[in-house]
């Protein structure tokens, strides 16, 4: 049996004080194994010293379906406690927040890759920490996608963006709980950091092998199985074509009117791309890019999860994609994440190179060979930081 490291830490000794002010970064699928939300069994247990709470992107509640859709700060009607927006005015906590707490405990569910913005608003949270004499507890919950395999190229220097400010590749196999004892020694942060790690999660498991209940931690990441595609498909918010967003299956759909399905299956079906099979479909999303218009696309199916690669699947559909429609095909213009000047594409690829060698008609399995020692060099320095 697996338990959230909230399970954990009502199980168990606080890492903290008697009677230190707490804050709680969450949302609304900050639950535990008893879908209980983690603000509730904290003011249960700790009472007045919880004194805030903080939410990520898409709001406390996961209601803001898009990028830069902001949120307000509020007061929580549940628990009268005043709740702020890390992903609105400002996506760096201030002063006057943290004035609030003495321990700011982190409950977040993540999806493994690293074009996904909790993860820096993790990160600015332990800055703030080490600016504001702060002390900063992860409670861990599992990795959905598994903690043994990493893929894709590192980030470049050259395309930060809030979906990118470290040198990580687009499939980490880090649960969050590493990703902060990562970022906090790797580049310098320094904050004070503890972490509750999770009971009985091992690295082969994904998320439907622990038993734990899912609640979706934004609003197109509806089941474990959309975690699975995303590192791969999250590539289509960088173009004019659908990723899904705007029917019921976000990421596992993806398409535009001007596709066809023959001609890019006879492409694919060239290519190495194992554990999974792309279902010719056409659907017609009801908001967002093509709203109202029937896209022809597949529907990437999973069938073997251990040995599917969703980045290299992914690219190489978008190789075929531009090359086979170079005069409907585009990218989407910025801005990004708050990044007003880059092509969103090379923000969400990591670097500019791997967009510029899948239009000269590199294949992906040559660009795996090229980003192959740097993930070598990353897969060995996150050793230091497992905790399972």
């Amino acid at each position: 049996m697996v338990d959230f490291g909230i399970d954990v830490l009502m199980g168990g000794k606080a890492p903290w004080q008697k009677g230190q002010r707490i804050g709680l970064l969450c949302n609304h699928a900050s639950v535990n194994r008893q879908l209980v939300h983690s603000r509730i069994v904290l003011q249960q247990r700790f009472g007045s010293d919880l004194t805030c709470i903080f939410s990520p992107q898409h709001g406390f509640n996961a209601e803001k379906q898009d990028n830069m859709i902001e949120s307000d700060h509020a007061i929580d009607a549940l628990t009268g406690l005043q709740l702020f927006s890390l992903y609105g005015e400002s996506r760096k906590p201030t002063r006057e927040m943290f004035d609030y707490i003495d321990v700011l405990l982190i409950d977040i569910q993540d999806v493994g890759t690293r074009v996904y913005t909790f993860l820096y608003t993790m990160a600015y949270c332990l800055e703030a920490a080490r600016t504001f004499g702060k002390k900063v507890v992860v409670l861990d919950r599992p990795n959905p996608i598994g903690g043994l395999r990493v893929e894709g190229n590192l980030l470049t220097s050259d395309n930060l963006s809030f979906v990118g400010l470290y040198p990580l590749p687009m499939r980490h196999g880090l649960t969050f709980a590493e990703l902060g004892r990562f970022i906090n020694r790797e580049f310098a942060i320094g904050a004070e950091l503890e972490v509750v790690p999770m009971a009985g999660w091992q690295r082969s498991m994904y998320y439907r092998d622990t038993g734990l209940p899912w609640v979706f931690p934004s609003p197109n990441m509806p089941t474990p199985e959309t975690a699975i595609v995303y590192p791969g498909q999250v590539i289509w918010e960088g173009t004019t074509m659908s990723e899904g967003r705007g029917t019921n299956l976000p990421f596992e759909l993806c398409g535009a009117p001007y596709w066809q399905h023959d001609r890019i299956l006879s492409q694919l079906d060239e290519l190495e791309l194992p554990g999974c099979t792309f279902r010719p479909v056409i659907f017609e999303p009801t908001s967002g890019k093509w709203a109202a218009e029937a896209c022809t696309g597949f529907h990437l199916h999973v069938t073997d999860q251990d040995n599917f690669r969703p980045y290299r699947t992914s690219l190489a559909l978008l190789q075929i994609v531009m090359t086979t429609y170079p005069d409907e095909f585009s990218y989407k213009d910025p801005p990004y994440e708050y990044n007003f000047e880059q092509l969103p594409m090379d923000l969400i690829l990591g670097d500019k190179t791997v967009r510029e060698k899948l239009e000269d008609g590199v294949p992906v399995t040559e660009l795996e060979k090229e980003w192959q020692d740097p993930l070598n060099e990353f897969n060995q320095g996150r050793q230091n930081y497992l905790l399972y």
